[in-house]
């Protein structure tokens, strides 16, 4: 069966860049099919003799039935046994008012009105769909090569997009949390090792960190537990169908503690056959 993505979102937060992206990595892509369609283009794909194994489509609000048959056609497909995942690119409302001013593009919902206007009503009539989507990807503080490299981080080591796929995220507290976060877990009670001036410009994936954070008794008796709370919950978000589980692991700058756990989680749950994807938000950014 083809795998399928559609890509969907905030009007200027960077679909095309996104499409762009997937179709380097060998997606067949589409930008701006009409929602009714959908049904009909996945079974012409899955029907054909030389199909695309993966395909990624760009739907959005400029196709003037989209909002009003989403929901309906997206409950179809999946009722029709098709796996379509959906990723819903967003952005700050200044960023992406700033983005329309620098392209001096009109707003698809508002062509002749105010952008701002345009942005509030899109992101009230998205609600629901942001609500619902496998995942949502805040490109606010991205480029398009920063955009592109997201993209090919979360979707290239992919083999099956049906699969609960994992991503083991490492942040800082001091630069927020990661809006996409399906769990939140403080790591912050660990000893931290940037107090010790020998050890603070290493970052947590050295082997000084790693020996400095792993051997502490504080952290093999919480991974213990955290390895056994896992091992509970994951299964059960598979069975609910979910298809992205975005595990975040703060420190209080995200560049040791959070860093070494979160590389050990991704390794215990790589080990135990799950589909691991493990990002270091904030590990370079300065101290």
């Amino acid at each position: 069966m083809v795998q399928t993505v559609v890509i969907t979102g905030m009007s200027g937060s960077g679909k095309s860049t996104a499409l762009k992206a997937f179709e380097d990595l060998g997606y067949f892509c589409v930008d701006n099919l009409p929602i009714v369609l959908l049904p009909e283009f996945l079974s012409f794909t899955d029907g054909t003799a030389h199909k695309p194994t993966k395909v990624a489509l760009v739907m959005d609000v400029r196709e003037s039935t989209f909002l009003d048959q989403y929901h309906s056609i997206f409950t179809q497909i999946k009722e029709d046994g098709y796996h379509v995942e959906i990723l819903f690119l967003d952005a700050g409302d200044d960023v992406l008012l700033r983005r329309f001013s620098q392209t001096r593009r009109p707003h698809p919902l508002m062509p002749k009105g105010n952008i701002l206007e345009a942005i509030g009503l899109e992101r009230m009539r998205l609600a629901c769909l942001k609500e619902s989507s496998s995942r949502v990807l805040d490109t606010s503080a991205m480029n398009v090569h920063q955009l592109r490299q997201e993209i090919f981080s979360l979707y290239e080591p992919r083999k099956r997009l049906d699969h609960l796929v994992l991503h083991v995220l490492s942040f800082g507290f001091k630069y927020g949390v990661p809006p996409e976060a399906s769990l939140v877990f403080d790591v912050r009670f660990l000893p931290n090792p940037y107090f010790d001036p020998r050890l603070r410009p290493f970052d947590g994936t050295s082997p000084q960190i790693r020996q400095y954070v792993l051997e502490k008794s504080e952290t093999q008796a919480f991974l213990d537990r955290f390895s056994q709370f896992l091992s509970y919950l994951i299964p059960l978000y598979g069975t609910e169908g979910k298809s992205y589980l975005v595990i975040a692991i703060g420190c209080t700058g995200g560049r040791h503690r959070s860093v070494v756990i979160a590389d050990h989680v991704a390794n215990l749950l790589a080990v135990k056959g799950s589909d691991v994807i493990v990002t270091h938000r904030d590990k370079d950014k300065e101290t």
